[in-house]
């Protein structure tokens, strides 16, 4: 009895699905390759079947984000007929491959299946407008600052350069202007006439030797259009640099005799608002060979410190006098920072902080 009831149960169960609908599709997964984005949204059709003896319906169809939009077959679908479903992929701003999955939701045995399209976007080019966002007068430029981090100071120093279009339907002259304390800013080129639609390049070099200063630099370029020279930061390529010394060079006996700083801060306890207060800094050279104070900088106008200009003999030290301005200070604690530049090679920047008290 129990067998003849296990043979129904089965017999039923290949009867129900005999009854289903059974979704069969030409393709899951489709490649679209390489597309460009500026041709816009791009179409795919995934063909199915119903080979099931029921009508198929496909009661929902999903994509996996809104830059995906499916169309698919909405009647039922008869034994052996065929139904659509339609993939639009947008490739607007999204660059570079995708995946894209779509969900299918029928009602065959297996309630969903799943689609794939893929591919990979090629980004359209910028408008010139956005190369070229930065206004001089009628020239456009890329950029009109650099900042190259740290450099070590060293032969044949640093190249550069900057992008240049005319957007205009005037035919423009160019040419790069330096000042004499930024010689060491080097155009290449410092006279181009540049032809409407033209594009270019401002190139430079950044001779480190020649720089007078240590530690943190900022040089201005200027860019004269059509013969009128207008010195002013809206016609102005800023150049940022900080320049170190090369000590990897240094032998093991240079560097046992090498410089060694030290530095005395002075006690200033509480000022007097308004006031201008002389403090000396005391630095000291406890190595063999001679320190060079290379620069010293303030973080304001608060403090005025000029460096030495002769070296400090091993084993030697020199007093060097320091301003302090409290003219518009407030009352309460203060915090200033100067940094000191040297050739010592365990401690090139020397960072100090300076705090005291205004009443």
């Amino acid at each position: 009895m129990k067998r003849i009831i296990l043979f129904a149960a089965i017999l039923f169960s290949l009867t129900a699905m005999a009854q289903m609908p059974v979704i069969t599709f030409d393709k899951t997964t489709h490649d679209f390759g390489k597309i460009n984005e500026a041709d816009g949204r791009v179409t795919t059709v995934f063909e199915f079947k119903n080979e099931g003896m029921v009508p198929l319906v496909l009661t929902n169809v999903r994509a996996s984000c809104g830059c995906t939009t499916p169309k698919w077959t909405r009647e039922p679908i008869e034994p052996g007929q065929t139904g659509t479903i339609t993939v639009t992929y947008n490739p607007s701003g999204r660059p570079g491959r995708f995946q894209k999955t779509v969900t299918v939701t029928s009602n065959t045995e297996e309630a969903t299946t799943r689609l794939y399209i893929k591919g990979e976007v090629i980004p359209k080019p910028a408008a010139p407008a956005v190369t070229y966002p930065v206004k001089m007068g009628p020239l456009s430029l890329n950029k009109n600052s650099l900042n190259f981090g740290v450099l070590i100071k060293r032969e044949g120093g640093k190249m550069f350069s900057i992008e240049y279009a005319n957007l205009t339907d005037q035919a423009i002259k160019v040419q790069l202007m330096t000042s004499n304390e930024h010689s060491y800013l080097k155009p290449l080129a410092t006279l181009q006439n540049v032809q409407p639609g033209e594009t270019g390049k401002f190139q430079f070099a950044l001779q480190t030797l020649e720089c007078p200063l240590w530690g943190p630099i900022e040089a201005k370029v200027y860019v004269v259009i059509n013969d009128q020279p207008i010195y002013t930061d809206e016609y102005a390529i800023t150049i940022k640099a900080e320049l170190k010394e090369d000590f990897s060079k240094m032998t093991v006996e240079e560097l046992q005799q090498a410089p060694i700083v030290e530095v005395k801060i002075p006690n200033l306890d509480t000022l007097k608002a308004n006031k201008k207060y002389n403090a000396r800094l005391t630095i000291s050279n406890a190595g063999i060979n001679p320190l060079a104070i290379r620069r010293i900088i303030t973080s304001d106008e608060t403090i005025t410190i000029t460096a030495p200009k002769a070296a400090i003999k091993g084993g030697r030290k020199t007093d060097i006098n320091m301003l302090i301005n409290t003219a518009g200070l407030e009352s309460g604690n203060y915090s200033r920072m100067v940094t000191i530049i040297t050739n010592d090679p365990k401690k090139s920047i020397l960072k100090l902080s300076l705090n005291w008290v205004v009443e």
